[in-house]
C-alpha cells in the first residue's frame, strides 16, 4: 500500500515538474506582442480600462492600449459582452499583457481540466479513457489557441450538471460566466426557468440572481456608467455587421444582408420549440439527457456565435460518445467530424469562414446518431411527441 502511494506521489511530482517546465518554456517565448495577436487582448483591455474607471467599450482608448503592446491592425479588438461579469476580468487590469496572457492560459487549461474531470464523474466514472477526447475537442483547442473565454462557459455548464441536484444554489452561481454571451443559451435558459418553476428549485434561481447582482455591483464600483456605455456600443450594430459562420447569419446572407430580422428567425423557432419540448417531458426531465439536446439546439440557433464557442458542447458530445460505445455503435462519424474540424483549426482557416457553418449541425447529428433507438430526446425530436 505504501509503495503504491509513493508511486502515485512520484508520478504526481514528475507530472508537476513537466508541467512547470513546459509552462516556463511557453512563458519564455511570449511577449506583449504575442498577447496582442490573440483574442485575449480584448479582455486585458477591458480590465485595464475598468481598473482606471474608464469606459471598457471605448474603441479609441482600447485601440491605443492594444497598439501600445504591439497590435498592428487598424481596428481595435473590443468585446461585445455585457458588463455583468466584467469583475472576472478586473485582475487583468493589474498585469502586463504578457503576464496576463500566461495566467489567462493557465486558467483556461485549468478550466478545461476541471470540466473534463467533472464530466467523467457525471457519466459514472467509467473505466475507459473516453473522457480524454476532451483534450482534442477542436473547439476547446481553438479556445486555448486564441485565448477565448468560452472554456469558462463549459466549466459553468459542467459545474451546473454536477451540482444542480445536491447544491442547487452553487449550481446557479456556477452559470454566471455564461452571462458573458447570453445569446448562446436562450432556449437553454427558457427550459431552465421552466424547470425551476416546475420543480420548485428556487434555490438554484437564487444562486443565479445572487451571482448576477454581486457581479453587477462590483463592476459598478469601478464604472457606474458601464450599462449606458454598453447600450451605446450595441446601438452601433457592429456585433451583427460581422459575418459569423452560423446557420442564422447564413440565412440572413441568403435573404437580405441589410436586414437583421432573418438572423433571429431560427432563435424564435428554437424558443417556441423549447416551450413545447420541455412541457411534454417535464415529468421526466433530465439535464444529462434532454438537457444535452437542448444545449445543442441553443448553440445551433444562436444569432451570433463562433467556432470556439462550441467548446460548451463538450458535455453533449461526450454523452453521445459514452452512449455510442454502450450500444456498440461506430465512433467513425465522431472521428471524421473531429478530424475535419482539427484540420480547419490547424490549417489556419479564418474564423469568419463559411467552412465553419457545418460544425454545430455535425455535433447535433452525432448526438442523435449516438443515441440510436434509445428512448431519448434525440429520437423524440424526430417523431415521438407524446407527453409523459
Amino acid at each position: 500500500m505504501k509503495k503504491r502511494r509513493w508511486r502515485f506521489f512520484a508520478a504526481g511530482c514528475i507530472i508537476a515538474a513537466g508541467f512547470c517546465f513546459v509552462t516556463g518554456m511557453y512563458a519564455f517565448t511570449l511577449s506583449d506582442k504575442s498577447a496582442s495577436e490573440k483574442d485575449f487582448i480584448e479582455y486585458w483591455a477591458v480590465g485595464q480600462q475598468l481598473i482606471h474607471g474608464a469606459n471598457p467599450y471605448d474603441a479609441g482608448a482600447t485601440l491605443r492600449l492594444e497598439r501600445n503592446v504591439g497590435l498592428v491592425r487598424s481596428q481595435p479588438k473590443i468585446t461585445f459582452s455585457p458588463p455583468v461579469t466584467f469583475f472576472l476580468l478586473l485582475p487583468l487590469g493589474l498585469l502586463s499583457a504578457k503576464t496576463g496572457l500566461i495566467l489567462w492560459s493557465l486558467a483556461l487549461l485549468g478550466g478545461l481540466s476541471a470540466s473534463i474531470w467533472l464530466l467523467w464523474v457525471i457519466n459514472g466514472r467509467p473505466n475507459s479513457r473516453l473522457h480524454l477526447f476532451g483534450w482534442i475537442f477542436p473547439p476547446a483547442l481553438a479556445c486555448l489557441a486564441v485565448g477565448q473565454l468560452s472554456i469558462f462557459f463549459l466549466l459553468g455548464i459542467a459545474l451546473f450538471l454536477y451540482l444542480h441536484e445536491s447544491h442547487p444554489f452553487l449550481a446557479g452561481m456556477a452559470l454566471l460566466p455564461c452571462a458573458m454571451k447570453p445569446h448562446l443559451f436562450v432556449p437553454f435558459t427558457i427550459a431552465l426557468l421552466l424547470w425551476v418553476v416546475s420543480r420548485k428549485a428556487y434555490r438554484l434561481l437564487a444562486g443565479i440572481s445572487a451571482a448576477l447582482v454581486a457581479g453587477c455591483a462590483l463592476t459598478f464600483c469601478f464604472d457606474p456608467h458601464v450599462w449606458l456605455q454598453y447600450e451605446q456600443m450595441m446601438s452601433t450594430g457592429k456585433a451583427l455587421n460581422v459575418y459569423a459562420p452560423t446557420l442564422s447569419a447564413t440565412l440572413r446572407a441568403l435573404i437580405d444582408r441589410n436586414a437583421v430580422w432573418p438572423q433571429f428567425v431560427p432563435e424564435v423557432f428554437a424558443c417556441s420549440w423549447t416551450l413545447w419540448y420541455f412541457w411534454t417531458r417535464r415529468a421526466h426531465w433530465n439535464w444529462m439527457d434532454q438537457g444535452m439536446l437542448l444545449l445543442l439546439v441553443s448553440v445551433s440557433c444562436a444569432p451570433y456565435a463562433w467556432f470556439f464557442d462550441e467548446a460548451v458542447l463538450l458535455p453533449a458530445v461526450l454523452a453521445g460518445l459514452y452512449r455510442a460505445v454502450d450500444s456498440g455503435r461506430s465512433l467513425l462519424p465522431l472521428g471524421l467530424i473531429a478530424g475535419i474540424a482539427l484540420i480547419e483549426v490547424y490549417g489556419n482557416v479564418q474564423i469568419t469562414s463559411l467552412f465553419y457553418v457545418w460544425t454545430v449541425p455535425a455535433w447535433l447529428g452525432w448526438y442523435i446518431y449516438a443515441n440510436g433507438k434509445r428512448s431519448t430526446p434525440a429520437i423524440e425530436i424526430l417523431g415521438d411527441s407524446q407527453p409523459s
